[in-house]
């Protein structure tokens, strides 16, 4: 099946408790630059019925109804060798949702001492169980993410031919390890190694911050595409960015992104703010997922720690919008 994903693309990659329905619609309404979304992973827990109603409550019914951003938005789940995936990736199909994605790099310890997550790349055997009874299943287009290994990486190529056997058709990589978790620095050397091993797509992720990061993993590994995690949570105008200044791109001047900075994170408070009301979340709630929001976004600014700090000990949303606010004048002090 051809890949939904056009090459060349900027994928915004799935993150549990942040992608959801609402926080999809908001970046697609304030950046439409990305060209790929996910869902964050539907876990398939042991001995569970889901019905199909949650499968699509997970998707996003609004999403699921808007074509153009229903089509650009693979369906994540999380699952070990013992859920009952059969019938829940049947009803995935059933539902006629184009992408399923199976996260195989999900470093939580719980998850993984559950079999689930990147514990599958321990295991050649259970992998190849899981990849084929959901390819059974699941008649669209079937991708991975994945991890370069459990607690190293003894097993990649290994891994890479497997998944391409069980009838994957496309692999997201992750330049680390289980093991690594998110210390040091994301390896590419995997993502490059990767596109030489297969003809699937691959599509790099780990450690792409900036636009040159961007341009850099293309240009160096020569994947089909990229994907941003926590460069997306730092920068979620990243690929508006990048496709602004595409061909000039190592002349961006430090000092005109962080004034860009600072108009874009009022803008992306205040477009979420407004969505996750309309969607009937509560202020209490809506300032606990900006406080989530904002570990990283402030910390390109030389006084970042003290503004990120303002911002983490605001204790109602109102003071938490009156510094937004103030932030043009924060960042000068």
């Amino acid at each position: 099946m051809q890949c939904p994903i056009t090459p060349g693309s900027i994928c915004f990659a799935p993150m549990e408790g942040v992608t959801d329905e609402t926080y999809r619609l908001a970046i697609n309404e304030m950046f439409p630059a990305w060209s790929y979304y996910s869902t964050d992973f539907l876990r398939i827990p042991k001995n569970a019925h889901i019905p199909k109603r949650i499968i699509l409550k997970h998707f996003g019914q609004q999403v699921f109804a808007k074509k153009e951003l229903s089509q650009k938005t693979s369906y994540q789940i999380l699952a070990s060798p013992e859920a009952p995936m059969a019938e829940v990736v049947q009803k995935i199909s059933d539902l006629n949702f184009h992408h399923l994605d199976l996260n195989l790099g999900c470093p939580s310890k719980k998850v993984n001492a559950h079999r689930g997550g990147a514990f599958l790349l321990s295991d050649l055997k259970l992998l190849q169980q899981v990849l084929r009874e959901i390819r059974t299943y699941f008649s669209g287009f079937f991708s991975v993410k994945i991890r370069v290994g459990y607690k190293d990486d003894r097993l990649f190529e290994d891994i890479i031919h497997l998944i391409e056997d069980e009838g994957v058709e496309a692999i997201t990589i992750h330049g680390r390890t289980r093991e690594q978790a998110y210390k040091g620095k994301a390896n590419w050397d995997y993502i490059k190694r990767a596109v030489q091993l297969t003809s699937l797509p691959i599509i790099g992720n780990g450690d792409i911050w900036t636009p040159v990061d961007v341009e850099r993993m293309f240009d160096y590994t020569n994947c089909h595409s990229v994907m941003l995690g926590r460069g997306a949570m730092k920068t979620p105008w990243i690929a508006e960015t990048f496709e602004e200044n595409k061909n000039r791109i190592h002349m961006i001047n430090d000092e005109l992104l962080l004034f860009e900075r600072c108009e874009y994170i009022q803008l992306y408070f205040i477009t979420l703010l407004k969505k996750y009301r309309d969607n009937g979340l509560d202020d209490d709630h809506i300032l606990k997922r900006f406080k989530g929001l904002s570990h990283q976004i402030f910390l390109d600014y030389k006084n970042g720690e003290t503004i990120r700090s303002l911002f983490l000990r605001s204790r109602e949303i109102n003071e938490y919008l009156m510094y937004l606010n103030q932030l043009d004048k924060l960042i000068r002090l």
